[in-house]
């Protein structure tokens, strides 16, 4: 797997994050726009958006766009028993599943040919809240748009555990 990239997960609270290699030299940033809306913006280091990744109003999806507001592609949940599966549609570059078992904090990335090439983890350590390390050998899908990825799955997570534990939280 490619070098990993790591990033804080302070999705409720507005502000921006800084995102690290694994020298701990810093690469980017996260901006959270607001406590209460569901976007975030993925900076490179001079602080240009890169990427954005919000999600519709009334949407269950996940929406990550260019810093154009062209859309790269779409994020949604899929159901599963004991296990949490997403699928990521990158409209250049096809589907992508992103799977994890039911209580792992590990998800992988797989293509339509189902090889690895991508990966990532809540990890704590690194920073003094929880965080991701994200791991990568893609060579069509930037750190950044992944990273995009990476919150989406974070937010529809919390959005269904929000919702209730017992009804409609789809399996995760």
């Amino acid at each position: 797997m490619g070098e990993s990239i790591y990033f804080t997960d302070n999705f409720f609270s507005k502000g921006t994050t800084e995102i690290f290699n694994s020298e701990q030299e810093v690469v980017g940033s996260l901006d959270l726009k607001s406590a209460f809306s569901s976007s975030v913006a993925i900076l490179d280091v001079e602080g240009n958006i890169v990427v954005t990744g919000s999600s519709p109003f009334f949407s269950r999806g996940w929406i990550v766009k260019n810093q154009s507001e062209q859309e790269l592609g779409k994020l949604k949940q899929r159901f599963a028993l004991f296990s949490k599966k997403f699928v990521y549609h990158s409209y250049d570059h096809g589907e992508y599943e992103i799977k994890s078992e039911a209580f792992s904090k590990e998800y992988d990335i797989l293509d339509q040919d189902e090889n690895l090439v991508a990966a990532f983890k809540k990890v704590s350590g690194f920073f003094q809240s929880p965080a991701y390390e994200l791991s990568s050998n893609s060579s069509l899908l930037a750190k950044e748009e992944l990273i995009a990825v990476v919150m989406g799955v974070n937010m529809i997570i919390k959005r269904n555990n929000s919702a209730g534990a017992g009804g409609g939280a789809g399996g995760s």
